[in-house]
């Protein structure tokens, strides 16, 4: 049987980038503390002023307590649009690092105005002493772009 990865390309970089800076939400997959399952949760995301994942989580849930245990996590970026069957619409499957930005951190002020120009409504709560920023921090990626469209990705791609 003949690989169903093509060959990364100009076309599937291109599309992985777009997916990344028209983000809005994010599936967030990452291992429970408490018992090491795999968890998933709907975070807000954006592309920051890097291109690379952007989000805002409270010190209070369940994910972020996960990830400040254990940094390795994975994100399924992409909504299906419009009509049709949603599996035949792209996405990227992310696997990246977290890291915490905390208020006081040098690059916090950037960062957060860059989150807000594109989430204004977690103004909000952005300055609550519980809520830090999340960079992601890709180690790879497999891009579905479509039916017969499948791409790995490295972390040098997505830089």
């Amino acid at each position: 049987m003949k690989s169903p990865i093509r060959p990364t390309d100009d076309d599937a970089l291109s599309l992985a980038r777009d997916l990344l800076s028209s983000a809005r939400f994010a599936a967030l997959a990452y291992t429970d503390k408490a018992d090491g399952s795999p968890m998933v949760s709907r975070v807000a995301l954006v592309a920051g002023p890097d291109g690379l994942p952007l989000s805002l989580m409270s010190d209070l849930s369940h994910h972020s307590a996960a990830l400040q245990h254990n940094p390795v996590c994975a994100l399924l970026i992409g909504e299906p649009k419009g009509k049709g069957d949603p599996l035949t619409h792209p996405r990227l499957s992310l696997r990246a690092e977290a890291r915490f930005v905390r208020h006081g951190d040098a690059e916090h002020a950037g960062l957060a105005e860059a989150f807000l120009a594109k989430q204004p409504k977690a103004k909000l709560y952005i300055g609550f002493a519980d809520f830090a920023l999340v960079r992601f921090t890709p180690l790879g990626a497999h891009l579905n772009g479509g039916f017969g469209k499948a791409y790995v990705l490295t972390a040098e791609d997505l830089a």
